[in-house]
């Protein structure tokens, strides 16, 4: 159920970061190995978050930052009045999709991100209080707020899976392993 992106050659920066934030996704991705739909979609803490609810949540945010870089609208526009719909499933939406999803945002990703011509290069932001005041980032404030974002929610996922059934982070890295070995 765990899928990967081809892994980065950490040598230069940019494959450094692609790196941190291939590890990210990959420990936020474990997270719902072994899980039913139910059990990915569950909320056991106090929390609203599911797994699969912050699977699909990074995955639109990668892909909004990614899309405003290149000058284009994010491929789903999130306000006021659907926000809650970016963490939780709508409708038949399941796992696996948002699983596929999220690997074709990496991919994309990672793609865009060795095409740009250095990493000091800038985009603009909207004007929205949310989002940084200096208007602009480069390549590598979006690369470094996709680990820390993704980074963020792979920790609340963490939790969420202990809450579930028990199992640690190591305990998830060791049954891939045997999964991919299987």
């Amino acid at each position: 159920m765990v899928t990967h992106v081809p892994a980065t050659a950490p040598g230069d920066e940019r494959g450094a970061l692609l790196a941190f934030l291939a590890e990210q996704r990959d420990d936020l991705r474990r997270t719902v190995l072994g899980l039913t739909h139910e059990q990915a979609t569950s909320r056991p803490s106090a929390s609203e978050l599911s797994l699969a609810g912050l699977i699909k949540h990074v995955a639109e945010v990668e892909q909004g930052w990614v899309a405003r870089a290149r000058g284009e609208q994010p491929a789903v526009a999130r306000d006021e009045s659907n926000w809650d719909e970016c963490f939780r499933l709508v409708g038949d939406e399941t796992v696996e999709e948002q699983l596929a999803y999220y690997e074709k945002v990496a991919a994309e990703t990672e793609s865009f991100i060795r095409s740009v011509p250095g990493l000091d290069d800038t985009f603009a932001l909207p004007d929205q209080p949310w989002f940084p005041p200096e208007g602009r980032v480069s390549m590598r404030w979006l690369c470094l707020h996709l680990i820390r974002e993704t980074a963020r929610h792979a920790g609340h996922a963490d939790i969420i899976r202990e809450s579930l059934d028990g199992r640690t982070a190591f305990e998830l890295v060791a049954m891939e392993r045997d999964t991919d070995r299987g």
